[in-house]
């Protein structure tokens, strides 16, 4: 399936874990389309945000079970990529 590059990258990641990443190893977070491979992601962050990315690594956050009201239900599995980009070079994610 060929996503448009704009619907690859869901939104940002910022956890005070991905903060440090960002600060030492130029690393950050998005949330993608579950159905996004590493080469879509890749060449969506260079495109949007105009970066020369290094790599991407990916993983699948499985859903936790929640109670609400005595019923159980479970959250919403969603995709992790976490990109690590090319020295020198920043995203700025608090515009």
């Amino acid at each position: 399936m060929k996503l448009n590059l704009y619907d690859v990258v869901i939104e940002p990641l910022i956890t005070e874990k991905l903060s440090k990443a960002a600060e030492a190893a130029n690393q950050y977070g998005f949330r993608v389309h579950p159905q996004a491979n590493k080469k879509e992601v890749k060449a969506a962050v260079e495109k949007i945000f105009d970066v020369h990315v290094e790599s991407v690594n990916t993983m699948n956050v499985s859903g936790k079970w929640r109670r609400v009201r005595h019923v159980p239900g479970q959250t919403t599995a969603w995709k992790k990529a976490i990109v690590t980009l090319k020295k020198g070079e920043k995203i700025d994610l608090t515009k």
